[in-house]
């Protein structure tokens, strides 16, 4: 990602890259060692974002937007990080509401896409030299056991939920078909 990241940096078209990990803890810059949790075989790995302990895995799509924050996003010449991280939260919250699913949209410790008071998407980035990066994790069809097993986000007794128990024939395929019909809430706000 880095080496994307640097050849945004330097002109390179902008880029949005859709994943799926193996199972996987990965730190942000403000994680906390306790908060890495016992009891599980997860490995981890500290990352650039921000944010704290989080899950990626089998069943859930993980966003990693590199593009350049520019007034796009607000302020005159450099992008504001506010208006960029609640166009992320947006864009996905539109992708779940065409597919049927009504969410909640919060910020500051609890910055994340929630359905009936259960987190269902995790939110963190970093941004160098203009570029931001990182970005979003939301829960499809992955198994939600390990979240009780690890503290996420650094909130202690979260519950957390995935598309599938709304919408229990989703596959992934139609989420990114959806994702990708309203990446203009992103983009063009």
């Amino acid at each position: 990602m880095e080496a994307l990241v640097a050849q945004v940096r330097a002109g390179a078209p902008e880029q949005i890259i859709l994943s799926e990990h193996e199972p996987i803890l990965t730190l942000g810059s403000s994680a906390k060692d306790m908060d890495i949790g016992t009891g599980h075989a997860v490995p981890h790995v500290a990352t650039s974002r921000g944010g704290q302990v989080t899950y990626h895995g089998p069943g859930q799509r993980v966003i990693y937007p590199i593009v350049r924050l520019d007034a796009r996003w607000g302020g005159n010449t450099g992008g504001d990080i506010r208006v960029y991280m609640r166009r992320l939260q947006q864009w996905l919250a539109a992708t779940c509401a065409e597919l049927g699913v009504a969410t909640e949209l919060r910020t500051g410790t609890e910055l994340g896409l929630w359905v009936q008071g259960a987190k269902l998407a995790a939110f963190g980035v970093k941004i160098s030299k203009g570029v931001a990066y990182h970005g979003a994790a939301i829960n499809i069809s992955n198994d939600l056991d390990i979240y009780q097993k690890f503290t996420p986000c650094g909130l202690t007794n979260v519950k957390t939920t995935r598309l599938t128990n709304h919408l229990p024939t989703l596959t992934m395929a139609q989420f990114d078909a959806a994702l990708v019909a309203h990446i203009g809430v992103f983009l063009q706000g």
